[in-house]
């Protein structure tokens, strides 16, 4: 539906309510997709009435949200406390970007739960723009599914920032609803993960000694993964089943394999052993474990031990004696000859494999250089993926397809999140480079093509062999040549797209120089 809301500049016309009336301590909040005529472009508009000076505190709230540069959080665009009247300009209102994309209460209610990883990640990138927002003083709320937006490229953002009221220990609170509600889907289930129950139970409790003292504590804890090794593994059977009751005969079970079942009490009961386990008692058994056993009596073993050791030690000295006779004597032989004899010629050189291929030839000048393997080479991020199941797509010979950074907003210069993002091209040798060919489907972004001899070093450890803008088909060629192992192409300037800001390679081809 359409509004005819006063009060408001003309510069943004609302066009559909997009959420009920909120009721505050100081009035009514309203929420609307607008128009901004300047601009040209929709943007969440929130209106407060009155105006004035009940809205003083919600504006200086919304005005310090717009400080904030992270992508969990909708950007302040526009803020004004009004005069409460209803002359134009005398409404209390505040711009924030339009977030396109599927709500998450939307998701849940079509899809069901989320899985683990989702929910870690969902919940994680929110955490991540509360606190942001914790560490200028600012209490969020508002963080309701309906809120949460899950944006394309896997991102995650906030609408309505900031809400009327809020504290640092209700966001908390309200971040671990949301992953209990992506965990179970509002259903009245248990959550499957220990860990993250856990992580549940302590965001909602009161008690300083057990609940999070921080959204940065949360942050760290939906991080990390818990222990699913074998060293786990056994150790919580450990803890799980009965004490281990070891037979006379066996070792100690090793740290990380699977631990032997207990030995029953009863002399009568059967025990029963895994197919592919070592039965350490029946290997080394005494005599008096199996007396009906089939092994040699003690007597036979002597017989055996004295007839069988001295044949044994007859034929190892004939061996031995052999093998002299017909290698040490022969070649004596033949250096004793003289000058009739023959010299032996070295035909291979000592510790060379006569069976070894030469190596091949380095590529031709100008010649591509074949592309073993690519990486992303993301020194500055978060730990999160960027779109790194793409990246051979980016040399695979097909122009068609391309890797692709994620969607920033707010700047080209990454959202002014980090300086920039690559691919770490690998030769699989050391090679001498004299140039990158490159291809793109977004004109613009500006690139740097470096070297290196380690895929683990630090950015500034891969000098900078040529740079550009990129047009769309370019040859960035070298003002010398480089021997390297790596390539770089390292993306420093994205191009605007629809939602914001990237930059894509379509095809990287390394040139050989001479």
């Amino acid at each position: 539906m359409t509004s005819t809301t006063t009060g408001l500049p003309d510069r943004y016309r609302p066009l559909d309510q997009v959420a009920p009336d909120e009721e505050t301590p100081t009035g009514v909040i309203r929420s609307w997709r607008a128009r901004d005529r300047v601009l040209n472009r929709d943007v969440a508009l929130r209106v407060h009435t009155p105006g004035g000076p009940a809205a003083r505190e919600w504006i200086n709230r919304a005005l310090t949200a717009g400080g904030l540069a992270t992508p969990a959080l909708a950007m302040v665009y526009d803020a004004a406390e009004g005069s409460g009247r209803s002359e134009p300009g005398g409404a209390a209102y505040v711009v924030n970007e339009w977030i396109e994309g599927i709500r998450l209460s939307d998701r849940l209610a079509t899809d069901g739960p989320l899985s683990e990883r989702e929910a870690r990640a969902v919940v994680r990138r929110l955490a991540e723009g509360v606190a942001e927002a914790h560490r200028v003083g600012l209490a969020v709320g508002g963080l309701t599914p309906e809120h949460v937006v899950l944006r394309p490229g896997g991102l995650v953002g906030l609408l309505s920032v900031p809400a009327a009221v809020g504290t640092e220990k209700g966001d908390i609170t309200a971040l671990g609803a949301l992953l209990e509600l992506c965990l179970t889907g509002g259903r009245p289930t248990e959550i499957s993960s220990p860990d993250l129950a856990a992580l549940v139970r302590r965001a909602r409790s009161t008690d300083p000694a057990t609940g999070l003292s921080s959204v940065s504590t949360m942050v760290s804890l939906l991080a990390d993964r818990p222990r699913t090794g074998p060293q786990e593994t056994a150790r919580r059977e450990v803890d799980e089943e009965e004490p281990v009751r070891m037979g006379r005969h066996r070792l100690p079970p090793v740290p990380g394999a699977a631990l032997p079942r207990p030995l029953s009490a009863g002399p009568g009961s059967n025990r029963v052993e895994d197919e592919d386990d070592l039965v350490l008692d029946e290997t080394f058994a005494a005599a008096d474990d199996d007396p009906a056993g089939t092994e040699p009596a003690p007597s036979a073993r002597r017989r055996l031990a004295v007839i069988g050791l001295p044949l044994l030690a007859l034929a190892l000295v004939v061996a031995i004696g052999w093998w002299f006779g017909t290698n040490v004597l022969s070649v004596a032989g033949s250096v004793e000859g003289g000058p009739t004899g023959s010299t032996p010629q070295a035909s291979v050189t000592a510790g060379a494999d006569p069976a070894e291929e030469p190596a091949p030839a380095p590529p031709a000048v100008g010649a591509p250089v074949p592309i073993t393997g690519a990486t992303v080479f993301d020194p500055f991020g978060d730990g999160e993926p960027e779109n790194d199941d793409d990246v051979p797509l980016s040399f695979d010979g097909d122009p068609d397809t391309a890797w692709s950074t994620l969607n920033y907003r707010g700047s080209a210069d990454f959202g002014n999140l980090k300086p920039g993002v690559g691919v770490l091209y690998d030769l699989g040798s050391e090679q001498t480079v004299g140039g990158v060919a490159l291809r793109t489907t977004q004109p613009g972004a500006t690139v740097e093509v470096r070297t290196g001899g380690s895929p683990d070093a630090a950015l500034e450890s891969f000098p900078v062999a040529a740079s550009g803008a990129l047009t769309g088909d370019d040859v960035l060629a070298f003002d010398e040549p480089a021997t390297a192992r790596y390539v770089l192409v390292w993306v420093t300037g994205l191009v605007p797209v629809d939602d914001g800001f990237s930059a894509d390679l379509a095809e990287v081809t390394v040139t050989a120089a001479g």
